[in-house]
């Protein structure tokens, strides 16, 4: 995990209940370890456990998501915050940094990690409707969030940048968690591979949710990001750097050379918690010392 991340070491549980007594009747101790735990594989213990982390950590008042949406793991969003950070070498940044998330989805968590940690300005929008709803809802439960974070609806699923960024607008940065499979029937696969490792038999729920749209597009995550690099380009003086995770190491390299065939500068970062690793491919279209 990045240095700056509160989460390198084990979560205290007696703190987060402190904070957000709920998740006491979600914690277990663990017959291996004697150490306080959840049950990973169950959506409502991971739901309970990220709520709480975002009220002791992050100065949360409340934060909810619709039943069977995305509900991400904390530590990781923090770490791709943590990165950006580092990219935008903000020491020299004369004015307010302000993010664009695409694909914000109902959970805010980018643009709510953004604010909180660094007090970024943040837009996150969203091709669903429904998730537009909740993510502003979600603003609202904290007050301070209402200056900093706001919410758009792309009404337009085939752009991802045209529609959600104003003629006279700048942002510092974008980033992104693409849809990361191909179809409904590959991420069922990958779940039930995960509770088969989390040693649990039985229907293939999602411990962390997630709607269609947030899950799968066709061409999975190569074929979006391809997209979203072709049509940065209408933006690149708009934009410092655009950013979005990569979960799969095969799809770089064909990223890349859509990269140079572009004639952006890009920059790969690592990125790893547990035994689970990724990165981040960041571009831009003008010099570093511009971005």
């Amino acid at each position: 995990m990045h240095s700056n991340n509160k989460h390198k070491k084990s979560y205290d549980f007696d703190a987060l209940i402190q904070a957000y007594p709920k998740l006491g009747s979600f914690v277990i101790t663990s017959p291996l370890t004697k150490q306080k735990t959840i049950h990973f594989e169950k959506s409502d213990a991971v739901f309970h456990l990220n709520k709480a982390i975002l009220i002791a950590d992050y100065g949360l008042t409340d934060w909810r998501i619709p039943k069977g949406y995305l509900c991400p793991p904390i530590p990781g969003r923090a770490d791709y915050i943590h990165y950006i950070n580092d990219l935008l070498h903000v020491e020299k940044l004369a004015e307010q940094v302000k993010g664009l998330d695409i694909g914000v989805g109902a959970n805010t968590i980018y643009p709510i990690l953004g604010a909180q940690i660094y007090d970024w300005k943040m837009v996150g929008c969203d091709t669903s409707a429904s998730a537009v709803e909740s993510a502003k809802h979600n603003v609202g439960l904290t007050p301070a969030l209402l200056k900093k974070i706001d919410i758009r609806l792309q009404a337009n699923p085939a752009n991802i940048f045209e529609g959600v960024i104003k003629a006279d607008e700048k942002f510092t940065f974008t980033m992104c968690n693409p849809p990361f499979f191909g179809s409904e029937e590959e991420a069922t696969r990958a779940t039930k591979q995960k509770l088969k490792n989390l040693k649990k038999s039985g229907p293939a729920e999602l411990n962390f949710g997630g709607q269609a749209h947030e899950l799968w597009c066709n061409g999975g995550e190569a074929l979006f990001i391809k997209r979203m690099i072709k049509q940065s380009v209408a933006f690149k003086d708009q934009v410092g750097w655009f950013t979005t995770l990569v979960s799969k190491q095969e799809n770089l390299s064909k990223l890349k050379k859509q990269l140079e065939k572009l004639k952006a500068t890009y920059k790969t970062i690592s990125m790893e918690q547990g035994n689970k690793k990724s990165r981040i491919l960041a571009w831009t279209f003008k010099a570093e010392t511009e971005s």
